[in-house]
């Protein structure tokens, strides 16, 4: 930044290379999914599909299994928010408003969730999920999951709770209030657009994560793991359609709760 508070041509350069390193993947992908099967194998490519078609992506969709993966996938993910929010925000919640013993260490041993690998901790976890019935469904891979989101949902819903006055609520106390009933009217729907943040977090780590999915089911498969399964024999237009179909859910979803996004950000909805 310039001293007159003007962005400097290199910060703006630095900002378009971020931007292109990020957009141009998922723009091939997208240019690709809409194009014909014959398209898709034509080199050099080109930068519009001509004619735009949803050839490649009925092929996708006709493929036997892609529906029901679809399907898994959603309700993983589904599962993976609201267990993560149900347990994510009291834990945050009382982080932000409690002081006690081991504060810290229980800060650091969330973070210390993420140091293990989960490679090391799938095998384990899935003779478990057999020994309680639990392997092979969605409910296995959303609690999975569950552990890999909720010290991001946890840290982000104390820093929330922090940021907003303890005061607001001894008022709403002294006003008639239970302590239940100020939280849910004051500082839930303050609260709202971090844990919005936190839900983008927890969908999309859901909706991409492969490994865990694949460790843990045969038959009831994510889409991830599904598409990961026949990879290696899936023709190209297939592997185009798949990776487009993996991002459109997640922008959708980002796309749905963007108001509570821009007013954690400060800036006004449209």
């Amino acid at each position: 930044m310039s001293r007159r508070g003007r962005t400097s041509p290199w910060a703006w350069g630095l900002a378009a290379v971020a931007s292109l390193w990020v957009l141009l993947p998922i723009y091939l992908v997208t240019a690709s999914a809409l194009s014909t099967q014959q398209a898709v194998y034509e080199w050099p490519k080109r930068l519009w599909p001509s004619p735009v078609s949803l050839e490649t992506l009925r092929f996708f969709f006709g493929v036997s299994g892609v529906w029901r993966a679809t399907q898994n996938s959603l309700v993983v993910a589904a599962l993976t928010v609201v267990l993560s929010a149900i347990l994510g925000t009291p834990a945050g919640y009382a982080l932000a408003r409690y002081a006690f013993k081991g504060q810290d260490v229980y800060r650091l041993l969330i973070l210390m969730t993420r140091a293990f690998p989960l490679a090391i901790l799938s095998i384990p976890l899935a003779q478990q999920f057999i020994e309680l019935g639990l392997y092979d469904t969605p409910l296995a891979v959303a609690l999975v999951h569950t552990g890999l989101a909720l010290p991001f949902s946890v840290l982000v819903s104390a820093s929330v709770f922090l940021g907003i006055p303890r005061e607001l609520e001894e008022a709403a106390w002294t006003l008639g209030c239970t302590p239940v009933g100020a939280f849910r009217r004051i500082v839930l729907p303050l609260a709202l657009p971090g844990l919005a943040a936190a839900a983008v977090f927890a969908f999309v780590t859901s909706w991409n994560e492969v490994f865990a999915a694949s460790i843990l089911t045969l038959r009831e498969r994510t889409l991830t793991a599904y598409l990961l399964s026949v990879l290696g024999e899936a023709p190209l237009p297939f592997r185009f359609a798949g990776g487009f179909f993996l991002v459109v859910p997640a922008l959708v979803f980002l796309f749905l709760i963007r108001r509570c996004l821009f007013s954690m950000w400060g800036i006004a909805s449209r």
